[in-house]
C-alpha cells in the first residue's frame, strides 16, 4: 500500500483517497520574474515522478500546479526592467515550459494563473469577512484574523504565544494581532490594481492557493504540496484560509520537498546563491539533472555541486553502458509480480523512496550484464526493457543509449570535435585496420583519445562515448 510521510501527522500513513480511484494533488508553482532555478527544478521533477507512479498504480489523477503571476517581486523587477509586468510573466511562464520540458516533466493537468482568478479571490474573502474571520484594516488592506481560527500552527508545529512574540512577525499598526496577514491590498500608485468591494488593489500571496485549489479541485484535496520553505507561513495559511471559508478539512496529505544547498545553505534568489536550470544544462544533459535530483529522497536536503553531478552523470554512463547493447525497446507491461518491479515498487510505496529504487535498477542492470556474459541474449533483453520501463516511472533512461554515451553525458563545447568530425576518424581507422597499417590505426586512435573520445571495438563494429 501506498505510505507517503503526512508533514501535518509527521509521520508516513497510507494514502486513502476521499474519492477513489480520484486523487486531487495541488503542488504551489513558481512566482515567474525569473529563471527557474535547481531548486524550482526539484519540485516540478518529484511531483512529476510523483504523478507517473500514483498513475501507474492506477489512481484517476488530477494534477494542478498554479502560476502567481503578480505579487512584490514581480511589480518590482518589471519596474526595474521599464517593461509591462505582463510581458516579464509571460516571458518567464514561457522560460519555465521550456525548462520543465527539457527536463522530461509532464505538464499538470491544470495550470492556473493567479491573474485568472481575481473574481474567486474576492468571493473567498467576502466569505471570511462574512464569517468574521476576516477584517477591513484602516489602511485599505484585509486581513486574516489569525486567532480566529482555532487550530493555527499545527502544520508548522507552532504556538501562538511563541509567533506572536517572535522577531520574525511584522510589525504593523494597521493589524489587529500581529500575526495576521493580509488577503487584499489596496493598491499603491503607479501598481497594476483590480477593482474589489474594498476598494483598487490585489490579493495576497497566500489567498491565491487557497482559491485556485478550491475553484480548480473543488473544497477538499488529497494531497496538497510544494517546497519544504512553504510550510509555514504559506501553508499554514492557507489551511487557516480554506478551512474558516469552507468548515472542512482542506487537505488530507501534505508533502514538502526539502531545500537544495550550496555550501550548506538554501539556494534561493535573495541570498544570490542560486543556480538556473538554463546554467546548469549548458554544461549537462538534461537527464543528467534530473537523475541528480531523482537519487535523494524528496524529503532530504539536496546539496548541489560539480562533484555531485559529476556523480548523477556518471551513474546514468554506467546505466547506458548496460543498455547500448539493445534498440530502443517499445514499451512492455509491467507485471506486478515480478520479482525486479515488486522490489521496485515497494522501494516507491514506501514514501517515494527514489534511492532505495534505483539500487534496485541497479542490480537489474548487473543481471543483465551477467545474463549477456552468460550468452542469454533474449532473456537479456526483456529484463532490459523492464529497465527502461521502470525507469520511465521517475522519467530517465529513456534516452538513446549511444547517443548519450556519445556525449558522456555533457553538452558539447565549441571547441570539441563534433560527432561527424568524430565519425570520419572512427571511419579512417577502421579502414587503416582493414588495410593492416596498425600504426596509423593506433595512431588514429590516440588522437582521439586526447579529445576525450573513448573507443569500443564490438562486433557490431566501433562504439565510441566522450570520457
Amino acid at each position: 500500500m501506498m505510505q507517503i510521510y503526512n508533514t501535518a501527522s509527521r509521520n508516513k500513513q497510507v494514502l486513502q483517497p476521499l474519492l477513489p480511484p480520484k486523487i486531487k494533488m495541488y503542488v504551489c508553482g513558481m512566482t515567474v520574474y525569473d529563471y527557474c532555478h535547481v531548486g524550482h527544478a526539484r519540485v516540478m521533477v518529484v511531483f512529476d515522478y510523483v504523478a507517473r507512479y500514483l498513475r501507474f498504480l492506477g489512481f484517476d489523477l488530477t494534477y494542478v500546479r498554479n502560476i502567481t503571476d503578480i505579487d512584490d517581486k514581480i511589480i518590482a523587477r518589471a519596474a526595474e526592467q521599464h517593461i509591462d509586468w505582463r510581458a516579464l510573466t509571460e516571458r518567464f511562464i514561457e522560460a519555465m515550459h521550456e525548462d520543465g520540458d527539457a527536463l522530461g516533466v509532464m505538464r499538470p493537468d491544470v495550470e492556473p494563473k493567479a491573474t485568472d482568478y481575481m473574481a474567486e479571490m474576492i468571493a473567498m474573502n467576502r466569505q471570511l469577512i462574512d464569517k468574521q474571520h476576516a477584517y477591513l484594516a484602516d489602511n485599505g488592506d484585509v486581513y486574516f484574523a489569525v486567532r480566529s481560527f482555532k487550530g493555527y500552527g499545527r502544520l508548522g508545529g507552532r504556538d501562538l504565544d511563541d509567533l506572536r512574540a517572535g522577531a520574525r512577525v511584522d510589525v504593523d499598526a494597521s493589524k489587529r494581532d500581529p500575526l495576521d496577514f493580509a488577503l487584499w491590498k489596496s493598491a499603491k500608485p503607479g501598481e497594476p490594481y483590480w477593482v474589489s468591494p474594498w476598494g483598487k488593489g490585489r490579493p495576497g500571496w497566500h489567498i491565491e492557493c487557497s482559491a485556485m485549489s478550491t475553484c480548480c479541485l473543488g473544497e477538499q484535496i488529497d494531497i496538497h504540496g510544494g517546497g519544504g520553505d512553504l510550510t509555514f507561513p504559506h501553508h499554514e495559511n492557507e489551511i487557516a484560509q480554506s478551512e474558516a471559508a469552507t468548515g472542512k478539512t482542506f487537505a488530507q496529505t501534505w508533502m514538502h520537498v526539502g531545500f537544495v544547498q550550496v555550501d550548506d545553505e538554501k539556494m534561493s534568489k535573495s541570498l544570490g546563491n542560486f543556480f538556473s536550470i538554463r546554467q546548469v544544462l549548458q554544461i549537462y544533459r538534461p537527464e543528467v539533472l534530473r537523475y541528480f535530483i531523482v537519487a535523494s529522497h524528496y524529503r532530504s536536503p539536496l546539496n548541489y555541486s560539480d562533484e555531485n553531478l559529476e556523480q548523477a552523470r556518471a551513474a546514468l554512463e554506467r546505466f547506458y553502458q548496460t543498455l547500448k547493447e539493445f534498440a530502443m525497446p517499445e514499451p512492455v507491461q509491467l507485471d506486478r509480480e515480478n520479482p525486479w518491479v515488486k522490489s521496485f515498487t515497494a522501494a516507491m510505496e514506501d514514501d517515494f523512496n527514489t534511492p532505495e529504487a534505483l539500487s534496485v535498477l541497479f542490480d537489474l542492470a548487473r543481471d543483465i550484464n551477467r545474463m549477456l556474459n552468460d550468452g542469454q541474449r533474449a532473456e537479456a533483453e526483456l529484463r532490459a526493457g523492464i529497465l527502461r520501463q521502470l525507469g520511465s516511472l521517475l522519467g530517465i533512461l529513456q534516452d538513446d543509449a549511444r547517443g548519450f554515451l556519445k556525449s558522456g553525458g555533457r553538452v558539447q563545447a565549441q571547441t570539441a570535435w563534433s560527432d561527424a568530425e568524430v565519425e570520419t576518424r572512427i571511419a579512417a581507422r577502421d579502414a587503416a585496420k582493414k588495410a593492416r597499417d596498425f600504426a596509423l590505426a593506433d595512431s588514429l586512435r590516440a588522437e582521439l583519445q586526447a579529445q576525450g573520445i573513448l573507443l569500443e571495438d564490438t562486433r557490431q563494429g566501433t562504439l565510441w562515448r566522450r570520457a
